[in-house]
């Protein structure tokens, strides 16, 4: 790892200078996606097709992360609240221009009117400080980050169907 990120808090989340933030449906339930998000950090990489490997690091508080391209990330857990919120800062990586990195993973339940069928409501943040370079790149990478999340949780939400035998 080449280089140490500045250290940020769950408020980055909220107010980085560059924020995507993607919101799709999922028909599992909230204790389910948080199982697999924060406790079975190893399975990532058979539902999120960007990741390689990801494993937990430090007894669970941090996480080690390869992307496909070669991209690595060492991580700090920054939010484990079961079926709520899953959120992470990147403390080191190999990538160029970023200078901070925190992602959150937010899940809320499916209320009644809020649209098809059951389920979790999930909303994926991608918080972000760097370069120029590094936010032009990243505002070009804005549709595919969201098609990687939404499909990324459609996999998943799969897997979760045929392991609750629905």
């Amino acid at each position: 790892m080449a280089r140490r990120l500045r250290p940020v808090g769950l408020d980055f989340a909220q107010d980085a200078p560059i924020r995507h933030s993607f919101t799709t449906r999922a028909t599992a339930p909230p204790e389910d996606l948080y199982r697999a998000l924060a406790e079975e950090v190893e399975g990532w990489p058979r539902w999120f097709r960007a990741v390689t490997l990801a494993r937990p690091t430090h007894g669970g508080a941090g996480r080690e992360v390869r992307l496909v391209g070669g991209a690595r990330f060492r991580e700090t857990i920054m939010a484990a609240d079961p079926e709520e919120r899953y959120a992470y800062r990147v403390d080191e990586t190999n990538v160029p221009g970023v200078r901070a990195l925190l992602e959150e993973w937010r899940l809320t339940p499916a209320g009644p009117g809020s649209g098809p069928g059951p389920g979790t409501d999930v909303r994926w943040t991608f918080a972000a400080d760097g370069s120029a370079a590094f936010r032009l790149g990243l505002a070009a990478a804005r549709q595919g980050l969201g098609r990687s999340f939404r499909s990324a949780v459609r996999t998943l939400d799969g897997r979760l169907a045929a392991r609750r035998g629905a």
